[in-house]
């Protein structure tokens, strides 16, 4: 499977099989991640892999009780890891830990426009090192689409209990969990907006067809 097939492939699958996922493969899909860009080659990612199934049932309930995460045989981790920048990302987990800093909408746009502004630095730490995780997270999901695998992207956990679950050191905070099994399941894709409605003044690419358009989830 090509790059291009691999993306129309890929789905949101929260339905898996019992089929146990060899170790060669798991350690494929985290190799995608391993080689994943990130800003200023930070790398600041760490992953925390989850095969048994009394922690995974423990994560469903900390995941708000979707079945789904328990059900797959492999739940990864992914975490920003703050050490990664150094003595700005441990300043700024400090501020993380106090309740000063929060990563929003607004502190983005504030981190764009504020160029090297030493006082944005949180900002930029916390904005670039989730950037970074989630191009890593989906460079895995991409991975396990071309070896025949399912994933899934989880947001919706209780973060605090499932570092502690883990074990996670103070210095990272998981971001999202990545569920990773075969599937049970061939979800239909899901509809997306044509070329031209995403484009922002570029006419010359708004005669391509939006039979081309792709439609994953």
């Amino acid at each position: 499977m090509d790059l291009f097939e691999a993306i129309e492939a890929r789905r949101s699958v929260r339905k898996y099989t019992a089929e146990p996922v060899p170790d060669e493969l798991v350690r494929k899909v985290l190799e995608a991640a391993r080689i994943a860009p990130s800003t200023s080659n930070t790398q600041s990612w760490k992953f925390k892999v989850v095969t048994d199934p009394s922690t995974r049932d423990r994560l469903r309930e900390l995941a708000f009780n979707q079945r789904f995460v328990s059900e797959a045989p492999v739940v990864i981790a992914c975490c920003l890891d703050f050490e990664a920048f150094a003595e700005r990302g441990r300043r700024t987990l400090e501020l993380v830990l106090k309740g000063r800093v929060r990563p929003s909408l607004e502190m983005m746009l504030r981190s764009v426009r504020g160029g090297r502004d030493k006082e944005l630095d949180p900002e930029r730490v916390i904005v670039n090192g989730a950037i970074n995780v989630s191009i890593a997270t989906e460079h895995m999901a991409l991975a396990a689409t071309a070896l025949g695998l399912g994933t899934c992207w989880v947001r919706a956990f209780e973060a605090g209990k499932v570092e502690e679950l883990l074990g996670v050191p103070d210095s990272c905070k998981v971001l999202v969990m990545l569920t990773l099994g075969y599937p049970a399941q061939s979800p239909p894709a899901r509809p997306r907006k044509p070329l031209d409605e995403i484009l922002l003044g570029s006419d010359h690419f708004r005669s391509i067809s939006n039979n081309n358009n792709m439609t994953n989830t």
